[in-house]
Formats: C-alpha cells, sequence, structure tokens
C-alpha cells in the first residue's frame, strides 16, 4: 500500500526541517546527518517532485475534497526547500570571499584563464542527473597497483582524454572513519572537472580499520605518492607537482600527508622518497586526532572510534601517538598552502574543528590559508553534483590554478 499524501508530505516536512535545522550531539549526529543530507543536496529535485506530488492530489480530489493538512505541510515544505537553495546558491559567495581574503582581491589576474561569467554560474544542465558521473573528455585507468597487498592498495587515473605531460596531480583521499570507503565513491565531481581542466587526478584505496590499525592508514597514502613520483610522468603528470584532497577521514588523512613531509617514521623502507605535497585542500576534515582541544565531540570520538577501531591503544597511556597522527598537533612553518573547506552544519565533524585548525595554521604558515565556511552544508555535501557542490569545485580549481601559477 503507498503511503497517503499527508505521511509524504509529513515525511517530507521532517526531512526539510532537520536539513534547515539539523540536530546536534553526539547520540543524533549521524542520523540528523542522513536525514538532512541528501535534503539540502537534492532541494531543487525535491521541491519539483513536491509541487508534482501536490497537483496530482489536487487533479485527483479538487480543492473541495484535497487534504488540508496535507496541502499545509507541502506548502510549508516547499518554503523550507526554496530556503535551501537559497541557502545553497550562497556557496559561490563564501568561497569566493575566502579566495580573495586569502590571495588578494586581484587574484584571478594570477589565473591562466580567469572564470567568465558561465564558470561561476550555476550549471543548472549538470544537475538534472546529479547521480550520473562521468567526463567525455576524462580517461580513467582503473585499478593500478601502487604496492602490494591487494585491492586496498589500488588507484584509479583520471587524466584528459587528449595525451598530455608535465601535467599538475591532484590526489584524493576517501573517507568513511578510516573504517568504510572506497577510491570509487568520493571526489569524483572535483576530479572529472579538474581533469577536463588539464590536471591529472590519482584516486586512492587504503587499508582500512579494525583489519589495519593506525599508523598503516598514512603509512598508504604516502607509498601512493610514492608510487606518483615514481610513475606518474607516465600518465602525464608532473612527479615534482602534487596536490591532496579528501573529506572527513580523507581529510584527516590529506592535511596529514601535506604536515608531514618526509617524516621517517611514516616512511618504513622508503625513506628516501620525497613525500613533500605542494597544496592541501581538505573538505570536512578531522583535525583534532588527539582531543588536544578539548572539544566534547572530538574527545567522544577519540573514546569511542579511534581508540577502539583505529588506532587500538589507550588514548591516556599512548597519548603522543594520537598527537602525532593529529594535523592540529603537526602545523609547522613548513606547511603548504590550504584550503579549508568545511559546512556551516556539520554534524558529523563540528565547524569548530576547522575553525580551530584554520586559526593554528594562519598564525605559523609563510603560505595562503583560505578558509570557506559553506552555508547551509551539512557533512559530504560534495558527493555528488549540486547547487553548493558545484560553486566549491569551480572555487577549488580557481585555488589550484592560482596555487601552480605561483609554483611555475
Amino acid at each position: 500500500m503507498q503511503p497517503t499524501f499527508r505521511t509524504r508530505r509529513a515525511l517530507q516536512l521532517g526531512l526539510t526541517a532537520n536539513a534547515l535545522r539539523p540536530l546536534s550531539g553526539p547520540r543524533t549526529s549521524i542520523s540528523a546527518f542522513f536525514a538532512g543530507w541528501l535534503t539540502a543536496e537534492l532541494a531543487p529535485q525535491l521541491l519539483a517532485l513536491t509541487a508534482t506530488d501536490t497537483a496530482a492530489h489536487l487533479a485527483r480530489r479538487g480543492w473541495r475534497g484535497a487534504d488540508r493538512v496535507g496541502l499545509a505541510m507541502s506548502a510549508l515544505s516547499a518554503a523550507g526547500l526554496a530556503g535551501l537553495i537559497a541557502s545553497a546558491q550562497r556557496a559561490r559567495g563564501a568561497v569566493e570571499d575566502a579566495l580573495v581574503e586569502a590571495l588578494g582581491p586581484d587574484y584571478r589576474q594570477g589565473l591562466r584563464r580567469p572564470p567568465n561569467a558561465k564558470d561561476l554560474a550555476t550549471p543548472w544542465g549538470q544537475l538534472v542527473l546529479p547521480f550520473r558521473l562521468d567526463g567525455k573528455e576524462v580517461r580513467r585507468d582503473h585499478d593500478i597497483a601502487y604496492a602490494p597487498g591487494g585491492r586496498r592498495f589500488l588507484l584509479d587515473i583520471y587524466r584528459p582524454r587528449a595525451a598530455v605531460s608535465g601535467r599538475p596531480v591532484l590526489l584524493q583521499v576517501h573517507g568513511g572513519a578510516w573504517i568504510v570507503g572506497n577510491k570509487d565513491q568520493q571526489g569524483i565531481p572535483l576530479m572529472l572537472h579538474m581533469a577536463q581542466r588539464g590536471w591529472v587526478c590519482v584516486a586512492i584505496n587504503y587499508p582500512l580499520s579494525p583489519a589495519a590499525q593506525w599508523p598503516e592508514h598514512i603509512v598508504a597514502a604516502k607509498r601512493a605518492l610514492a608510487w606518483i613520483r615514481a610513475h606518474i610522468a607516465d600518465y602525464g603528470g608532473d612527479p615534482g607537482y602534487v596536490v591532496t584532497t579528501g573529506g572527513s577521514a580523507g581529510g584527516h588523512l590529506a592535511s596529514l600527508l601535506a604536515l608531514t613531509a618526509n617524516d621517517p617514521r611514516l616512511q618504513p623502507g622508503f625513506t628516501d622518497v620525497d613525500t613533500s605535497i605542494q597544496a592541501c585542500i581538505p573538505h570536512y576534515g578531522v583535525y583534532d586526532f588527539a582531543g588536544t582541544s578539548g572539544s566534547r565531540a572530538s574527545e567522544t570520538r577519540l573514546r569511542h572510534l579511534l581508540a577502539r577501531y583505529v588506532v587500538g591503544k589507550d588514548p591516556v597511556r599512548d597519548h603522543d601517538d594520537y598527537v602525532a597522527a593529529s594535523p592540529l598537533d603537526r602545523i609547522t612553518a613548513k606547511a603548504p598552502p590550504f584550503f579549508v573547506i568545511h559546512g556551516e552544519r556539520d554534524t558529523m565533524v563540528p565547524v569548530q574543528e576547522a575553525r580551530d585548525f584554520v586559526g593554528r595554521l594562519r598564525a605559523v604558515s609563510p603560505h595562503p590559508v583560505a578558509y570557506a565556511e559553506i552555508p547551509g552544508a551539512q557533512h559530504a555535501f560534495d558527493l555528488f553534483p549540486s547547487i553548493r557542490s558545484a560553486h566549491v569545485v569551480r572555487g577549488v580549481e580557481r585555488f589550484l590554478e592560482w596555487t601552480y601559477q605561483r609554483y611555475r
């Protein structure tokens, strides 16, 4: 039996309300994320569905026989979804303001191809089929082994279909709480976009907990970087220019890669390889791995996730091991340029964690540290094309092109 019109509208209203004002706290953060994430990013599609469902109900029942309560909830949902769409559009301004603040008001003049009006507009055509992730101008090389060990040591390469050489490289590290996730699931919109603009992008798997224990995750990421140094020229990339990105746990690993260049403790058997990173763009990353900020959310994650499943050590007795794995505590003046991106309404990794990380970075780094706090964004807002993620992807492109031109 299909749910009634009133039931459908009540469910949509609840999801919309949670997307607008997600429940916070350790007990509700995961459920609030799953309930609000898709609603926020698919707001245009859900608004169209709400209008269609309402119109169909009125066509069947007429105005006199219509469910007035259901219609009221439909109107409230539509208003909330319109608000979510307006909030998503504000991502463009948030990203641009972040770039201007970090790079200067004239930063676009340093780009090889400054963006035009089309580049900055919302790509509505791309959003019609948001889960269709492909690029006609992009070639993808699947499942290349970067180290022995099976499928968790494989990478994919996204590169222009036309032959290229000496192009900058983007290394994408997937998230998933260090426990789940796959290179095929995250960072695809950004990699397709950058590959279409001449970059060579690499997405990696790495060992997952609890079968793998820290620091196996970061050691694997550095092994992938060592593979890039040795082999990416065969695919058109420049082994001397590698930037890294990733979301959530991937943002943690990407940041740690950028902050631990050539650390021999994390390069067993390959200490001679240069593992420096030229820029880093973490999305909604975990930065306070050791709980040193005193944040309740960080301490809860430390006790219930990291100590139990990822590291497997007592966080008090072996506190130094957690500090060594914490981007917040590994910041030095050698940090490369950063563009930190975080959702304003992230219930999985509270936004204050990103603010603290950026504050410490800016206090010591001689390089630009851009920070975009994305209005209305939940965790993992960029997994597929949406209004919000489209503006963020294009902002990341501008940051990467600016840093690359400065490097050249």
